[in-house]
Order: C-alpha cells, then structure tokens, then sequence
C-alpha cells in the first residue's frame, strides 16, 4: 500500500514542488490550500486553478482540497479525507505560509501581523493537531512523519519581516517540543528552513522592500543565486522517507548558505 501524506500550500511554490516530490517517491497526496485572497496579506494568494493543475499532474496518486489551516475543522477534514480516499495517513507536511511587513513592527497592522502569525505559526500547529492522532493509531512499528516549512527567518532576524521571523522562529520551538512529545512513538517531527527560493512569497518579499527584481537577494546566499523549489522540496521528500527514520527534532537549513555567517 502506498504510503499517504496531506501537504498544506499546495497550490504553488515549496508546497507544490513537495506534492510532486512525494508522488515520485511513490505516496499518494491530499492537496491543500486556501484557494482565495486574504485582505490583510498584499499579494495574490494561490487560487483553485493553481492546485489543480498541480493535483492533476498526478492523476489518481493525488487529490486536491479546499482549506484554510487556521481553522481546525478545514484541517480534520483534510486529514479525514486522506484517510477515507487512500486508507491511511503517514507524513504530514505544513507549508502553508504567507509573508507581510515591510515596515517597523510598531508600524504594523494589528490585522496583518495576526494574519502572519495565525497562518505561519497556528495553521503549522492546527495541521498536527488534526493529523497526529491518526499517526499515533498506526500499528507498531510506526513510521510517521511530521514536517514543517519554515524560514531561514527562523533563524535569524530580518529587518522589516518581524512578525515573519517571530513566526518561523515559533515553527521551529514548536517542532523542537513536538519532537519530544513524540519520543519513542516512531513518529518523527522535523522542520526545514529555506533560503531565498524562486516563489511568490520571494517576489512579495523584494516588492516590500521596493527591489526590482528577486535576483538581488542572490547577493546574500553563497550559492549566488535563487533557490528552486524543487530543492527544499527534496529535502522534505528526504525527511519523509524511511531513510531519515534518525532524525527528528531538526531544523535543517537548506538556503544556499545564507546563514553561515
């Protein structure tokens, strides 16, 4: 039987490159994302046509869903149909995440930053919430697998991103305790935290902070260059196989070196 896993964001960037890393390595997948626009966040989010051209790359190995992660029913439903469409449910994948800022943090709407906070930080947690239960009614020995998306600003402070650092930073604490949590239930949980990476929270990030283009965040990444998705995507395709069974309570950057120094 297929391994099966539910992956927030799926409708484009990091999130879509991680359903199409986990069909290859043979899962099947639940597809979600919001699918709308969010007053308190200034771009355009993904919409339904995004996820299901993502979705329908992968026939019957995927299925797409509607959901918003800050509302736990949204994600019980998503981890719900996992289970009733392909029998189980074994890797659960946040990467749901907006950006917004561009401003001193006093100078920032209440609105935007609770946005920022409740989608990054609270809809990684509401997915858990939701998923691990099942995970946990797994028969021994269990191999679940738990993974968020976080930020290289989760590890460092980024001027103007405040309560986009905060938020990253609280993915990161919050997979560290969940790791705990799960000790010894063979379920593992483990957070990635990318550099600069060709979606559209980058070209959102270089509009606040008024570049002309997405290339010059190259400069502070010792690659030199963007990120694909594609890369950070492996990464969590990685985590999610049984060959990472020794890993659990990290976050591993994968960001071009941007945090080296």
């Amino acid at each position: 039987m297929r391994r099966v896993a539910v992956v927030t964001g799926a409708g484009r960037g990091i999130g879509a490159a991680v359903v199409d890393a986990l069909v290859v390595q043979g899962l099947s997948v639940v597809a979600v994302d919001r699918c709308r626009d969010d007053a308190a966040i200034p771009y355009a989010l993904a919409t339904r046509k995004d996820l299901d051209t993502v979705v329908g790359r992968h026939g019957e190995h995927a299925l797409s869903l509607v959901g918003d992660v800050r509302s736990a029913s949204d994600m019980r439903l998503a981890v719900e149909t996992a289970v009733e469409h392909f029998g189980r449910v074994d890797v659960l994948v946040a990467a749901a995440g907006v950006i917004a800022g561009g401003v001193p943090l006093w100078e920032m709407a209440d609105t935007t930053y609770d946005a920022v906070i409740d989608i990054n930080l609270h809809g990684t947690r509401r997915l858990f919430d939701a998923g691990i239960p099942h995970l946990l009614r797994q028969a021994e020995p269990r191999h679940g697998r738990v993974i968020a998306v976080a930020s290289a600003a989760g590890l460092v402070g980024l001027r103007h991103l405040s309560a986009y650092a905060a938020a990253k930073h609280g993915v990161i604490g919050l997979v560290k305790g969940l790791a705990c949590d799960l000790a010894g239930t063979g379920i593992t949980a483990n957070a990635i935290c990318p550099g600069s990476t060709d979606t559209p929270i980058l070209a959102a990030s270089a509009d606040l902070y008024g570049l002309a283009s997405v290339e010059e965040f190259a400069e502070h990444q010792l690659l030199g260059r963007i990120l694909r998705p594609a890369e950070p995507a492996a990464l969590v395709a990685w985590l999610a196989s049984e060959a990472a069974s020794g890993a659990t309570g990290a976050a591993l950057s994968i960001d071009g070196g941007m945090t080296t120094s």
